[in-house]
């Protein structure tokens, strides 16, 4: 598997190279457009000049001795000949007469019209541009006029400056390889460290972070992986506090258990004290069974994909919850008023929506004062409701109120296990108003009372 900065480095050889052959074939299209285009133009020009001179007839002397006068004006060769084979003596070089005018060049020239030739003249060293012009009078061939030019070399032409571009191209090469490596290292050195980090995170050390303090895409990335990095941290202390409440949580009623029942067996129980222990193993026993009843609850709300959303009258389900916690609320001498509005409809799923009410009731149940009152009442929109249930207990600071729906928590640490319940009722309902598209908060004031806000939707036939 390829490195990135060897992936990095041959797209970079590949752009170098690609770029270099397009100057070249660049080069060679303005040699050939720019300078022997225009250096093929010019000689029309003066053998059109020289063309519209003639006026038919013989071509004389003085007319030739006209066209040799451009020679001392112009670096273009000009000759004036009757016969074109007379031009082996007149240029400095040999030519192939049948290949320079055969006979489809002559029926062009008969037509009066010019015939361009290129070649390579081992005499110069160089191709050769030349230019033939006819002149015609009644339809028979007079003579011609023959212009030639060596064309000079591209490297020729660039030989002066060579030396400046060789030593431009070699530093901008050089910055351009330092720009290179510099940016190389911006993306390379910030991958790394992720790389790193990613290892570490494997191997468990979830307190590792990145410092990348750039603000382009890897900076994004690294921003990023600091802020998995700390959740799965947060999850991982979550799990390991969870594992740690769990175990406390059934080490006490085991240890009583284990306890009363190996002092049954050794019978160091005397016969007024088996009633009252009966009764601690018992409440114990009931105290797992709701522990693992809520973990098993947990579990499935964490999982949930699907709810069962149906009708669900508000007032008879309220009454229904009621029946079910009514026996905890009298042992406490506890009363609750219902102010709850007989045609609200909700569009939710029945059995998480009692789990929801009771979970939340028990709470108010276990915080509140004996012979107090609980008040429930709802509020409906266009949309939604929102059922209020109002206790009348110790109330809750503001700091706390934001940490309540989290597994285990309890506002009061020092409270008794027996008095606070397992600390999970608060988050299943939480996580069953979720999933419902709902919203739980609270709000409370310290010695008062606590009240709980469940808004959930209404069925939309109830708008109708």
């Amino acid at each position: 598997m390829k490195k990135l900065s060897v992936k990095i480095w041959t797209l970079l050889l590949v752009f170098i190279t690609t770029t270099i052959v397009f100057i070249v074939i660049f080069t060679d299209f303005l040699y050939e457009e720019l300078y022997v285009q225009d250096t093929e133009a010019s000689m029309m020009e003066i053998a059109e000049n020289l063309q519209r001179t003639y006026n038919g007839g013989v071509v004389t002397n003085d007319f030739i001795k006209q066209s040799e006068d451009y020679n001392r004006f112009s670096d273009v060769e000009v000759f004036t000949v009757r016969n074109p084979r007379e031009l082996s003596a007149c240029l400095p070089f040999d030519i192939d007469y049948e290949s320079l005018i055969g006979a489809e060049e002559r029926a062009q020239l008969i037509d009066g019209n010019a015939v361009t030739k290129r070649g390579y003249e081992n005499r110069f060293d160089r191709e050769v541009v030349s230019v033939i012009y006819p002149l015609v009078d009644e339809n028979r061939l007079e003579g011609i006029i023959y212009l030639y030019v060596p064309l000079t070399k591209m490297t020729e032409m660039a030989s002066r400056d060579a030396l400046f571009l060789i030593l431009i191209v070699s530093f901008l090469l050089i910055v351009m390889a330092f720009i290179s490596l510099k940016s190389l290292e911006r993306v390379l050195t910030p991958l790394a460290k992720l790389k790193e980090a990613a290892i570490s995170m494997a191997a468990g050390k979830y307190d590792t972070r990145v410092n990348v303090e750039s603000s382009d895409e890897i900076g994004e990335l690294a921003k990023t992986f600091n802020q998995m990095a700390k959740s799965i941290q947060q999850e991982d202390e979550k799990k390991r506090d969870f594992l740690s409440i769990v175990s406390h949580e059934l080490r006490t009623p085991i240890s009583y258990i284990k306890g009363y029942g190996e002092a049954f067996e050794q019978q160091l129980v005397t016969e007024e004290k088996k009633a009252e222990i009966y009764s601690l193993i018992v409440r114990e026993a009931n105290r797992m069974q709701k522990l693992t009843d809520d973990l098993l609850q947990v579990a499935r709300s964490e999982n949930i994909e699907d709810v069962e959303i149906a009708p669900l009258v508000l007032s008879e389900t309220i009454r229904e919850v009621l029946q079910l916690v009514k026996p905890v609320a009298d042992e406490k001498g506890i009363a609750f008023t219902v102010k709850v509005d007989e045609e609200t409809i909700l569009s939710a799923d029945e059995l998480r929506v009692k789990q929801i009410f009771i979970n939340i009731l028990e709470n108010a149940i276990r915080y509140s004062p004996k012979a107090s009152n609980i008040l429930i009442a709802n509020k409906t929109t266009q949309t939604e409701t929102t059922i209020h249930i109002t206790d009348e207990g110790c109330g809750i600071e503001e700091e706390y109120l934001p940490h309540i729906t989290e597994r285990f928590y309890r506002v009061n640490k020092a409270r008794s296990r027996s008095d606070g319940g397992t600390g999970l009722g608060l988050s299943i309902a939480s996580q069953l108003i979720d999933v419902q598209k709902g919203r739980l908060a609270f709000t409370s004031e310290v010695g008062k009372g606590t009240t709980v806000h469940i808004t959930l939707p209404i069925w939309e036939d109830t708008l109708e």
